[in-house]
């Protein structure tokens, strides 16, 4: 019973801590008997890697199936372009298609205006599958969830975060505009469009920091999450 499998990764501190240290910790817990996987990169570009490469990582670590989480769309991330998005998530596919595994990007969406638009865009524009961008957050505020949901019925897998909503404190995810993750997957498994019931997951951000910004992008408050949240 509980957790039995995690997926590491580095948030916005891909700078102190590195993916040499992500890999001996999932490693240690795979000692300790709990499954776990962890991705190359950061919130940042240029990814953190291991082997010089996000494709490198994926094909030489075997812990490592993807890239995450870069963030978009947020005041902490590099304000990728359309065109290193795109970049990273072909490494992502390929890696995918050499080694078997995921191969997926794993991208932070934070509450900017802009929301889901380069890959949108990425989708309209290129050959990369719809598969390999895997948005979280996506119950953030009700207009980023249907934007994923539409990204949803376009083929890609979306996530949720759960913990969200108006009555949650100390969480970098909450708003009076977000919602919860169980009301968040009833909308979509209700959805009359029916979206594939497969493409979307509910994650915890268990032991990962939630920080609280006001408007001017200034740190309030701090706290961390747990995998509690997925019980309900």
């Amino acid at each position: 019973n509980g957790v039995t499998t995690v997926v590491g990764l580095l948030g916005t501190d891909d700078t102190v801590r590195t993916t040499a240290q992500l890999v001996q910790r999932a490693r240690g817990l795979r000692e300790e008997g709990i499954t776990a996987f962890m991705m190359s990169g950061g919130y940042h570009l240029p990814p953190a890697t291991l082997t010089g490469t996000v494709r490198g990582d994926i094909v030489h670590l075997d812990l490592c199936i993807g890239v995450g989480e870069l963030a978009i769309s947020d005041h902490r991330s590099s304000q990728p372009t359309l065109e290193e998005l795109v970049r990273v998530a072909s490494e992502c596919h390929v890696a995918g298609i050499m080694t078997g595994k995921a191969g997926t990007l794993h991208l932070h969406v934070g509450d900017g205006p802009r929301r889901l638009a380069l890959v949108r865009q990425a989708l309209d524009e290129t050959e990369i599958p719809a598969r390999t961008f895997n948005p979280t957050h996506c119950n953030r505020n009700r207009d980023l969830f249907e934007e994923a949901t539409c990204l949803a019925l376009r083929g890609c897998v979306i996530d949720v975060t759960s913990g969200s909503g108006p009555t949650t404190t100390c969480c970098q995810h909450a708003s009076p505009l977000s919602f919860g993750a169980g009301l968040a997957l009833r909308q979509y498994f209700t959805d009359a469009r029916c979206p594939p019931r497969s493409n979307i997951t509910c994650s915890s951000d268990g032991g990962g920091s939630l920080p609280v910004f006001d408007s001017e992008g200034n740190l309030i408050t701090m706290a961390y999450g747990t995998p509690a949240g997925l019980l309900v």
